[in-house]
């Protein structure tokens, strides 16, 4: 049902750079760059996550209570992404690790303050 989400920043080339390594984690790269924004996925008929400068002009701010959920196959691909992730600057809302009995995952926020999560099942 998702076909893509769109973040927002102030400085696409920084953010451009975070995303080309976290995602690089996951075996997703860039599928297109049209110069004020980015998109990342696996495939074109997939979900993919845009980053953009916003079309209005004005500066990108974080929604609150907005998150982005990036589901992987396995608890190690969890902790390699989120470990990616701070290790490139995000800043840690909720360290890797299980959440109940099936849930498994690490939250953190990007460059800009977008708020993500990596998380598997089982």
């Amino acid at each position: 049902m998702i076909g893509y989400v769109t973040l927002g920043t102030n400085d696409l080339q920084r953010g451009a750079a975070f995303y080309d390594a976290l995602f690089a984690e996951m075996g997703a790269k860039r599928l297109w760059d049209l110069g004020t924004m980015i998109a990342w996925g696996v495939a074109m008929d997939k979900p993919a996550v845009v980053l953009t400068q916003p079309f209005d002009g004005q500066s990108a701010s974080v929604g609150n209570g907005m998150m982005v959920a990036l589901v992987v196959k396995s608890k190690d691909m969890v902790d390699r992404v989120y470990q990616k992730a701070i290790a490139l600057g995000a800043k840690d809302e909720g360290p890797n690790g299980p959440r109940g009995e099936q849930f498994y995952a690490g939250y953190f926020r990007d460059l800009d303050g977008n708020k993500l999560n990596v998380f598997c099942m089982g």
